[in-house]
């Protein structure tokens, strides 16, 4: 998406505010279908509003001169996050129906290789795209750990957090933030997350057997962070190494 030096703040107004009116209108659905308590209709809400401020703030800095078809798709992923999330919330107090939290689950994760691929095609791919599709992702695993979690251990939630653990981490040692190269087993071991904690959720297999998908997406995604983080730590430490005498010398000669 290209720049606008004409930037009107009345799209960001728009373009949030219909995110947010269909947020609202999801739980409405969900509230009446299922009749959902307190908790799942403030999470939900909560998440609608959390969802219209970031964006908005997002939109307004970057100047984008369209929203754009990627990032609606992934406004819609969005929506259907904000609807798991208020299904979860509502599993602490009754039982939701788990065909339900499946079907809206499956549905953002087939969305999920959606977006990109609108974009790539459209020519709008932009990093505030690639950003918000990546926050949607962490929260989705997130939620879907939440909902394990309560099946399986709190062990489950280690899947969810990793990822802000390491943004946190990230505060503590800058060089976690440099660029990493492209992975394509990054990026499967990130797209298998939210499908083997479905799987785990969906409560089709018995206790061992969602034990073990649980803890092979936990292996598996413990693996990808070790990769990665050992890879930009000796990055790092290269980039710090002082240059041979002889290079040295000739820099400054």
């Amino acid at each position: 998406m290209a720049l606008n030096n004409t930037y009107d703040a009345r799209l960001v107004q728009q373009e949030t505010a219909l995110g947010a009116g269909v947020q609202v209108l999801l739980l409405a659905l969900i509230g009446t279908a299922i009749g959902m308590g307190p908790a799942g209709w403030l999470t939900g809400l909560a998440f609608a509003f959390a969802t219209w401020a970031v964006l908005s703030r997002a939109l307004h800095r970057s100047r984008l001169r369209s929203f754009g078809a990627a990032n609606r798709v992934t406004l819609g992923r969005a929506t259907l996050v904000g609807g798991v999330t208020a299904l979860v919330a509502d599993s602490f107090q009754s039982s939701p129906p788990v065909s339900l939290f499946v079907g809206l689950t499956a549905v953002a994760l087939i969305l999920d290789g959606v977006d990109g691929k609108v974009a790539r095609r459209t020519g709008t791919s932009t990093p505030l795209g690639a950003r918000f599709d990546m926050e949607v992702d962490a929260f989705l695993i997130l939620v879907l750990s939440v909902y394990v979690s309560m099946q399986l251990g709190l062990w489950v939630l280690l899947i969810g957090g990793m990822r802000y653990v390491f943004v946190a981490a990230a505060r503590v040692w800058p060089w976690l933030t440099a660029a990493l190269p492209p992975s394509t087993a990054r990026k499967t071991v990130a797209a298998l997350q939210g499908v083997l904690l479905l799987l785990a959720g969906a409560d089709l297999l018995p206790y061992a057997a969602n034990f073990g998908v649980a803890a092979l997406a936990l292996g598996l995604l413990v693996w990808s962070f070790g990769r990665d983080v050992l890879w930009l730590y000796r990055t790092s430490r290269v980039e710090k190494a002082p240059a041979p005498r002889q290079v040295r010398e000739l820099v400054a000669g």
